[in-house]
């Protein structure tokens, strides 16, 4: 999925996939020309949520889409303000969201996030079969037994 982000050289991601009308993204402090923002705790979440933003708005969504939240900081005094930017990003009813302590593999980043929102169509990778497909084609190749000569419906 295109999301507007430039790819990072050499590393096997993509900033956000869609299956079944769920959006999966993880987001980093990345600006458009591919560095990251080593600034401030407030400096790099604005930029962070930006990213998501611009993201939900590339697979067809808004930020009020966005179900599930989980924040990654690798320094716990870092909350106080990442949640004073974050909250302006969101209304209510707010998506579900945990924060986790942890180390990140960027250097000088110190946030993550990795966000699910519900776009609310139903896309899937190609090759992958829907189960209702399946279904439908068992009841297709099951209804044309019925009608061979001789056999008896039940």
């Amino acid at each position: 999925m295109d999301t507007g982000l430039p790819a990072i050289a050499g590393r096997p991601i993509q900033w956000a996939t869609i299956a079944d009308g769920i959006l999966y993204t993880a987001q980093l402090p990345l600006r458009a020309d591919g560095s990251f923002e080593t600034g401030d705790i407030g400096l790099q979440t604005a930029l962070t949520l930006s990213n998501l933003r611009r993201t939900v708005e590339a697979a067809g969504g808004t930020l009020a889409d966005v179900t599930q939240v989980l924040v990654y900081l690798p320094d716990a005094r870092d909350f106080a303000g990442m949640n004073a930017v974050y909250g302006p990003y969101f209304s209510e009813p707010y998506p579900n969201r945990a924060v986790f302590i942890t180390g990140l593999v960027v250097p000088g980043a110190r946030i993550e996030i990795v966000a699910y929102a519900h776009i609310g169509r139903a896309v899937r990778p190609a090759g992958r079969a829907t189960p209702k497909a399946g279904a439908a084609a068992k009841r297709h190749r099951n209804a044309a037994k019925d009608k061979t000569p001789g056999r008896r419906r039940r």
